[in-house]
C-alpha cells in the first residue's frame, strides 16, 4: 500500500481504557508499580486511584500513527510529552496532524487527550516513511 499524505490532513483513534487495563499492561511490561495496580496506594499517594502505565499510553499513540501509515515499520521516530495521568474508565482520543511532507518522510504532530478535554500526551512528534 502507497502512503502519499498531504500536509493538513489529519487522523485519529478512540481508546477505552477499563478498569483491567494497568493490570494486562503491567502483565506485558512488567511494570508492577502499586500506583497502577493497586486503587487503594493509588489514593493513598494523592493519585485519587490507580493510573495508567504511560507508555501504554505512548503505545496508543504509537498504535494511532502505525494504523493511519498502514504499517508499523514505516514509524521511523516517535516523541511524546507526558502530561497528565489516565484513569481507569477514561476514554483517550488520539489525533494526528500531517505537518510537513518532504521526500519520503512524513512528520507528524500527535497529541492525546482524555475525555475531559485535558491533553494526557502533547508536543508530540512522528516521522514516517511515505512512497513506498
Amino acid at each position: 500500500m502507497t502512503l502519499n499524505p498531504k500536509t493538513g490532513e489529519t487522523f485519529t483513534l478512540q481508546k477505552e481504557v477499563d478498569k483491567y487495563r494497568p493490570i494486562f499492561y503491567a502483565g506485558a511490561s512488567g511494570d508492577f508499580n502499586p500506583i497502577h495496580i493497586d486503587a487503594e496506594f493509588g489514593k493513598m499517594v494523592g493519585l485519587g486511584g490507580n493510573i495508567l502505565q504511560g507508555l501504554c499510553t505512548m503505545a496508543f499513540v504509537m498504535q494511532t500513527v502505525s494504523d493511519w501509515s498502514g504499517d508499523p515499520y514505516r514509524v521511523k521516530k516517535l516523541k511524546v510529552r507526558f502530561a497528565k495521568p489516565v484513569l481507569p474508565e477514561d476514554t483517550v482520543t488520539v489525533t494526528g496532524t500531517v505537518t510537513e511532507v518532504q521526500g519520503r518522510t512524513a512528520r507528524c504532530t500527535l497529541v492525546a487527550k482524555k475525555q475531559t478535554g485535558d491533553e494526557v500526551i502533547n508536543n508530540a512528534f512522528a516521522e514516517v516513511e511515505v512512497g513506498r
